[in-house]
């Protein structure tokens, strides 16, 4: 009896400790709903509404629009492309940070600049681009005046292709911060085994490292595209004109005063957009949870 008196208040203070514990969610929550739910509901009802606030399948049907299927179809091979040499790139470089002490001094250099760079976009990364290849860019004048090329960056830098070099630039960054402890969690035990058993480097790679690793890089493939297929600042910079890409398609919807009949065609967009990136986020969600199977 004693025994259980003495440790009841103890019992008592801890649930009530942990009763209290949510509070500390409860900003994150909030801005959860404010700046992730709020937008996602307000996108999907007002692609089913038109200008007056009726029910309406003008928007969805909209979808099928060959300029907006065009559009679709840009944003993904575009997204495609530079995921893939993002994720190539980005492997290699992780593949050469293992020979780095984890403690090094340019081991911590590259944790620190992927985790800048993978951030660096928008219209910062638009400048450094103009600045360095448009018109009267460094490269472009060097070039032009110093060994008689004219590159011509007006014809690609500010159109669809020009995309690919600066979303490739935030692209390889992200790789390297989500592979790189995919990479690093090899056990060295696999390796010595492999040698024991008369294994070669090649073999450890084909019968070893690529199968174990193929989820978690596959899996960072997967969020390199939804981050290229999201992404509107760097693209907005860029191109100033035209709707090449859904994110551009949707500030032309807003803006535009000519869509008549489809005043709430950028919920419509929104809404594929959020369907595209939500199956593609399930499939990075179960492809890392079979991932973390070996890493734990």
């Amino acid at each position: 009896m004693t025994s259980d008196v003495l440790t009841t208040p103890t019992s008592v203070r801890a649930v009530r400790v942990r009763s209290w514990a949510w509070l500390g969610l409860a900003p994150f929550a909030a801005y959860l709903a404010l700046f992730l739910a709020l937008p996602t509901i307000l996108a999907i009802s007002t692609g089913f509404l038109d200008g007056d606030g009726a029910f309406t399948w003008a928007n969805i049907t909209a979808l099928a629009d060959p300029v907006i299927v065009t559009a679709f179809a840009n944003t993904t091979w575009l997204s495609l492309l530079t995921a893939a040499i993002g994720a190539v790139v980005g492997a290699l470089v992780c593949y050469a940070a293992l020979g780095l002490p984890p403690t090094g001094a340019v081991r911590s250099t590259l944790d620190a600049a992927t985790g800048v760079l993978a951030q660096f976009g928008g219209v910062m990364l638009a400048f450094v681009f103009i600045a360095t290849l448009g018109v009267q860019g460094v490269v472009t004048v060097l070039l032009r005046d110093g060994l008689g090329i004219d590159i011509q960056p007006g014809a690609w830098l500010y159109s669809l292709p020009g995309l690919i070099l600066p979303y490739v630039y935030f692209q390889v960054p992200l790789m390297v911060i989500t592979f790189l402890p995919a990479l690093s969690a090899l056990k060295p035990q696999w390796t010595e085994a492999n040698l024991v058993l008369g294994g070669t480097r090649a073999s450890f790679w084909m019968r070893v490292g690529l199968p174990v690793l193929a989820p978690s890089f596959l899996a960072s493939f997967l969020l390199l595209f939804a981050n290229a297929f999201s992404s509107y600042a760097t693209a907005a910079a860029l191109a100033s004109q035209g709707s090449q890409i859904v994110p551009l398609q949707i500030r032309a919807a807003l803006t535009s005063e000519t869509v008549l009949g489809r005043e709430n065609l950028a919920g419509a967009l929104a809404l594929g957009m959020i369907v595209v990136v939500g199956l593609v986020m399930w499939l990075y969600t179960a492809i890392r949870s079979r991932a973390a199977r070996w890493q734990s």
